[in-house]
């Protein structure tokens, strides 16, 4: 009788809920009709009251609680006369529950309610609804507020008469399990009440996924440059229960993202936090569909059979292209060239494009901190490696240059690959001795005695290894004394030919020793070994080498040939030394020659004639200024009357040169008895090797006729101004 007419009440209000659906608004009128006249007697009678009727306008809407329908259960409508139905027009819900309890779509006003509802928690919600116009964003209906009442069903067990009866039952014990005697009141209907049997049905909770409506799936979206270990993302799954029951553990259950994301659980706030796993390449794949496993961490095992305790979701997470620089086809390259390659010779290529769609175009370059000697170059075009400079492996056998890839259209993305270039060896070398070796041979030597191993090195590396050769030379092919054995073994010993060598007759020999290589092309030298002869004693040894000890006494020491030594070393000094005292003490001769001429240069500054003139004096009065003649007359012309030359004050040895010539001019410049014979004192005297003969007026003709000057011209710039005075018909106009 009971579950009668807890059945007649639902129905009875399912009717009703329809029935308030289907039923027309009466009060819906349009927004732009005509206003309407109310006239009534008030406090402000003869007045007249406008009312302008809107466009839309609720009550109320109703919804029964607990639905537990296979959808979401439908509230009702909202609706403008604006909307024309193009789209133009935007629905939005505000209020109590908006957007978590009642969902609006904003294109058609449909509202539905996202989860169940509880009378017994909230019996009624209070909305607020408007209308927007998505072009220009103004309210076409001015902001309404209705009411979504929540309809009670029995859905509540009766309430105990007592305040607590002790119970035990187990979480997941079976349905009908009776427990204990108790008597309970409806809380739905306070007139029923009855006595009855408590049955509990406690199930464990089961965490579930709260996704996008729309999609169904949660959205996420990663740059393709994003490091392993980035985050996207969180996502949520609902467990009723507390405690340690209500953790959670996240894992990608398959997808075709599965080797490329992971995702770990907060244990905090547990939610999955969905990562980066492996690098992301846009041009390779665009968009990853995961399906992500939300599980109770701690199932009972005696239940599982009332499982799965789990729930699933899909997650989509779309790649973002980013502008990437260049790839090369290699991690790095590697490149071997002959030392003997030609300048200009293209020695391999590098290759690298953009990995991104758009494919632009690369340049290549060298990078030069890598190759300050600017030994290698690269075609911008193609990658292409060349020689600019002659190769030598025995000096760098190995080149690790750096190449640059670089986007034209975008220079700020660029890429570099390190290039290991190595030079393959060249036989050009010649083998040589391995050091110089001091040889000797023991005045007491007997024949086929070895004096001397000798070895080889050679620059070269020949693949297989250095094998040297070693001979005499074709024209010490027999050598008298001396003879070489090659060891096979890149050595050769020195051995002697006959017994016994004599200081006194030869004291070095020369012994001229070619080496040979093997590799192609045979490369060959020549090297000289010295071999010394010295005295040894009996066992081999050496004591001395030098020849000259063959010509001292033989009572003669080492030490006494020092004292020797160092008394004529003192001895070549004493004798320096007193030479140096005696020049010293000697003065410079006076100066008799009938020929001397000091006094021309000490008193005119005369231009000299010739390559000879320098004997033309003694510069060693300049020197003894006081080694002159004092009563000695003047020779450059014969005077009438002889007078008597000026004593002037006596000078000193030290005096200065200059001082000692304006001193000179001075006494002559006021000397009354000097006549001033300055043509003759100015060109008496001349070189004898003159290219311009004598210039002097006293050797010029007599008779005034025009003379030719014009080869003064030829003479060089020394002559430029005698050439300019005397040459040309202008100048005598002058």
């Amino acid at each position: 009788m009971m579950r009668t007419y807890s059945f007649l009440t639902i129905l009875l209000w399912s009717c009703m809920f329809h029935a308030i659906h289907m039923m027309p608004s009466e009060k819906r009128t349009n927004k732009h009709s005509r206003s309407e006249r109310i006239t009534g007697l008030s406090e402000n009678d003869g007045k007249t009251l406008h009312r302008t009727k809107r466009g839309w306008m609720w009550n109320q809407f109703f919804l029964l609680e607990e639905y537990t329908g296979p959808d979401t259960q439908y509230v009702g409508k909202l609706h403008t006369d604006q909307d024309k139905g193009d789209g133009n027009l935007k629905y939005i819900l505000t209020g109590d529950g908006a957007g978590s309890l009642f969902i609006i779509d904003e294109n058609t006003g449909d509202i539905h309610a996202a989860k169940k509802l509880d009378r017994e928690e909230k019996s009624l919600y209070v909305l607020r609804a408007k209308a927007i116009d998505r072009k220009t964003g103004r309210q076409v209906e001015p902001e309404s507020e209705f009411i979504i009442k929540i309809h009670d069903i029995n859905d509540n067990e009766p309430k105990f008469t007592k305040d607590m009866y002790t119970a035990s039952i187990p979480e997941m014990a079976g349905v009908g399990t009776s427990v204990i005697q108790v008597t309970a009141t409806d809380a739905d209907d306070a007139n029923y009440g009855n006595s009855a049997k408590v049955v509990y049905s406690i199930l464990q909770g089961q965490p579930y996924f709260s996704v996008d409506p729309e999609t169904g799936t949660y959205q996420f979206s990663s740059p393709e440059s994003a490091p392993p270990g980035t985050p996207l993302g969180r996502i949520k799954a609902n467990d009723p229960d507390v405690g340690e029951n209500a953790e959670i553990e996240y894992s990608i259950s398959n997808g075709d993202g599965s080797d490329m994301f992971d995702i770990v659980t907060d244990k905090d706030t547990q939610e999955g936090i969905i990562t980066v796993k492996k690098h992301l390449d846009f041009e390779n794949k665009m968009l990853y569909t995961l399906r992500v496993e939300a599980t109770n961490t701690h199932p009972d095992p005696r239940f599982l059979q009332l499982g799965p305790f789990k729930d699933t979701a899909l997650v989509k997470i779309s790649v973002e292209d980013i502008d990437e620089p260049p790839v090369f086809s290699r991690p790095w390259y590697l490149i071997e060239v002959d030392e003997d390659a030609k300048e200009g010779s293209i020695i391999g290529q590098v290759v690298a494009q953009d990995p991104d769609i758009t494919k632009n175009a690369i340049k290549y370059s060298v990078d030069r901190h890598t190759d300050l000697d600017r030994i290698f170059n690269i075609y911008s075009g193609n990658g292409s490696l060349f020689i600019s400079k002659p190769l030598d492996r025995e000096e760098t056998p190995w080149h690790n240059i750096t190449v640059i890839a670089t986007e034209i259209n975008n220079p700020k993305q660029t890429s570099q690959i390190p290039v290991f270039i190595r030079i393959l060896d060249i036989n050009d070398h010649a083998p040589e001795f391995a050091k110089y070796y001091e040889t000797f041979v023991c005045e007491n030597a007997k024949a086929g005695q070895l004096i001397q191993t000798v070895s080889a090195v050679d620059k070269d590396e020949p693949p297989r290894g250095h094998k040297f050769f070693f001979e005499l030379v074709p024209e010490f092919a027999l050598h008298p004394n001396f003879s070489i054995v090659d060891n096979k073994d890149n050595t050769a010993g020195i051995m002697t030919r006959r017994n016994g060598y004599s200081r006194s007759k030869m004291s070095t020999y020369l012994l001229p020793i070619i080496i040979f290589d093997n590799d192609y092309p045979i490369q060959s030298s020549t090297g000289t070994l010295t071999i010394r002869v010295c005295a040894c004693d009996s066992r081999g040894n050496m004591q001395s080498c030098n020849a000259e000890a063959l010509l001292l006494p033989a009572g003669l020491s080492t030490g006494a040939l020092v004292a020797i030594l160092l008394c004529i070393i003192i001895l070549l000094v004493l004798v320096v030394l007193f030479t140096a005292l005696k020049r010293q003490r000697k003065k410079e001769p006076l100066i008799i020659s009938k020929d001397d001429v000091r006094d021309n240069i000490v008193t005119y500054n005369d231009e000299g004639g010739g390559e000879e003139d320098t004997q033309a004096f003694d510069i060693g009065a300049l020197r003894n200024p006081e080694a002159r003649e004092e009563s000695k007359m003047r020779r450059d012309v014969i005077p009438e009357t002889i007078f008597q030359i000026r004593q002037t004050a006596p000078l000193w040895e030290n005096i200065d040169v200059q001082d000692f010539i304006h001193r000179r001019l001075k006494e002559n410049d006021s000397d009354p008895a000097a006549p001033p014979y300055d043509s003759l004192a100015t060109y008496a005297y001349e070189g004898n090797d003159s290219i311009a003969n004598s210039l002097s007026s006293l050797e010029s003709l007599t008779t005034e006729g025009n003379q030719d000057y014009d080869y003064l011209s030829d003479w060089g710039p020394r002559f430029k101004k005698l050439a300019d005075m005397y040459g040309g018909e202008d100048s005598d106009r002058d």
